[in-house]
């Protein structure tokens, strides 16, 4: 793994990321989709954040995403268990305060659709490229 810059990453970490502000900002009238949806979004974001920044194998990058998300599920759940709180507004809106499961889930299907696009893009590709 070494650090390098690749600007179709860095492009679509930019859109999600502008995807991302929108659901926190102007998407609070769409229920679901702005939790679970930014969720899953969340770690496709980051996936494409890191693989701008880092030449790693895209199966590494991806884990590493998840366990990003599943790394601040855990502070929330020790947060909840030991009465914390972030005296931050916005940065408790980036974080979140409260553990789900769902968020779990909306990770894992993040992470899993990376490996699918991943996959998908490989089957795609002409042979000899």
């Amino acid at each position: 793994m070494r650090l390098r810059f690749e600007g179709r990453s860095a492009i679509f970490a930019l859109i999600w990321f502008v995807v991302l502000v929108w659901l926190a900002t102007a998407g609070a009238n769409l229920g679901w989709m702005r939790g679970f949806g930014g969720d899953v979004l969340a770690v496709i974001w980051l996936y494409c954040l890191l693989r701008a920044a880092l030449d790693a194998p895209a199966s590494w990058l991806a884990g590493a995403a998840l366990a990003c998300g599943l790394i601040i599920e855990f502070g929330q759940y020790l947060a909840a268990t030991f009465h914390w709180q972030i005296g931050n507004r916005a940065l408790r809106i980036v974080l979140g305060a409260t553990p789900d499961w769902l968020d779990v889930l909306a990770y894992c299907i993040g992470f899993a659709l990376i490996l699918l696009a991943r996959q998908a893009r490989l089957a795609l590709r002409p042979a000899g490229s």
